[in-house]
């Protein structure tokens, strides 16, 4: 009887346990899986907010019904208008046979009753100047024979009257005719084609070198920033942790630089930098550190050392911190004990001090290895990555391609690639680091 009580309370135990996790798991879902698996969804398709044919992401082939209709209401008009100009009858008969064409296609467009009711729509608010919002009643999808079909033809009528003009000579007659191809052209640009293109923007970024250069950037500043940063820090962790007068005070001027905004920060290091007026990039250069006072911001080495430098100076308080709270977990006794037996202080830190800081460690490696590899704001601010994409990181990359050139689709790539590599850090110190430093704790 005890044993089903006990079994049962241990059976509603861990029901309680799922319970307290399953928040975690939803939180965790919609913070961070769910941005992954949007930017995962757009890197599928060839996505371009300053391109009007590829601004969605269409499976099949749509038209935009709005900026459609907006120019068919004049195609017509100016197509009569064209036939009224000339007196030669091959051109006459050319603008004839685009206007049956247009009117045959507009047909089989509207044939249909679902798109006939979206057109009426869209045309009593186009008379009203009322922009279309609802995307849903804006785009329609269309069978993909008749938009490339439709397609062709008006780039083919664009073509014949871009012909007609250029052999014109009446300048205002041949701006008509210019515009009314121009006016085609606009129309053919409004049936939207699928851009769904798979895994080709993959395929392509890991060929593309300047991706691997700015991959091979990161992975250079993170290591190399990360195990000076260590190493500082744990000599500062263990400075600090000492009794000393004037402790606190010391402790809180350490944590200045990290608490200083990191865009601040690399605008402070570019003017420390500065070839003509900066006082670091002077001294360096009259202690030979350095061939010459513009060689930090002017040359691909150069650039990498301001930057890792900078990125040392500003971060190492953040991991001396972390370790300082690991030094404070371990009881004054060990060390007392140790100085009986007659060991020095190398020994202590080698038998007491660095195992017991081991979690301590390896936290601190974690989070500031994962924050390394994602840098942004201290490159982009610092250097914008140059000279020449020098000093280039993948996050850089990520935001020219994803915000200043607007390709969402290989924009959202290069982010897929970005968390796929934090993804990867992060299972090599769970897995191979974690398993070793708990295997140690259950001996």
């Amino acid at each position: 009887m005890g044993d089903k009580k006990k079994a049962k309370f241990q059976l509603n135990e861990k029901q309680l346990g799922y319970a307290m996790v399953i928040p975690s798991l939803i939180l965790v879902i919609v913070v961070i899986l769910w941005p992954v698996a949007q930017s995962f969804w757009n890197s599928l398709f060839d996505y371009r907010l300053n391109d009007p044919a590829r601004s969605e992401t269409l499976l099949g082939s749509n038209i935009d019904l709005e900026s459609y209709l907006d120019n068919y209401f004049y195609i017509e008009g100016q197509l009569e208008e064209l036939k009224d100009s000339t007196k030669k009858e091959d051109v006459k008969g050319t603008i004839t046979s685009i206007e049956e064409g247009v009117n045959k296609y507009h047909s089989e467009l509207i044939s249909d009753d679902a798109v006939k009711k979206k057109v009426d729509k869209i045309n009593e608010m186009l008379m009203s100047y009322t922009p279309v919002t609802n995307d849903e009643l804006k785009y329609n999808e269309v069978d993909n024979d008749f938009a490339e079909a439709y397609r062709s033809a008006l780039d083919s009528y664009q073509k014949d009257l871009s012909q007609i003009a250029e052999s014109i000579n009446d300048d205002a007659l041949s701006e008509k005719f210019k515009q009314t191809a121009g006016l085609l052209g606009s129309t053919s640009e409004t049936i939207l084609e699928s851009n769904f293109v798979g895994l080709d923007n993959y395929i392509n970024y890991f060929q593309d070198k300047r991706m691997w250069k700015s991959i091979w950037n990161t992975t250079f500043f993170t290591v190399v920033s990360v195990a000076f940063e260590l190493v500082l820090g744990l000599a500062i962790a263990l400075l600090i942790n000492r009794a000393f007068k004037g402790r606190g005070i010391i402790r809180a001027s350490v944590l200045i630089p990290w608490a200083i905004p990191t865009a601040v920060a690399a605008m402070m290091w570019g003017f420390l930098y500065d070839g003509q007026s900066g006082i670091v990039a002077h001294y360096l250069q009259v202690l030979h550190l350095i061939p010459d006072a513009s060689w930090l911001l002017s040359t691909a080495n150069g650039g990498m050392f301001s930057v890792i430098l900078a990125d040392i100076w500003k971060t190492t308080p953040y991991m001396a911190l972390l370790l300082l709270a690991g030094l404070q977990t371990i009881p004054a006794s060990l060390y007392e004990a140790s100085d009986v037996d007659g060991a020095n202080k190398f020994q202590q830190f080698w038998s007491i001090t660095l195992p017991l800081l081991k979690s301590s460690i390896l936290v601190a490696l974690l989070f500031r290895t994962l924050d390394a590899f994602r840098v942004f704001d201290l490159i982009y601010v610092l250097t914008g990555g140059g000279p020449a994409n020098a000093t280039e990181s993948i996050s850089i990359y990520a935001y020219k391609t994803l915000f200043a050139q607007q390709n969402f689709g290989e924009g959202s790539t290069l982010s897929v690639i970005v968390f796929l590599c934090v993804a990867i850090i992060s299972f090599i110190y769970v897995k191979l680091i974690g398993s070793e430093l708990f295997a140690g704790r259950s001996k």
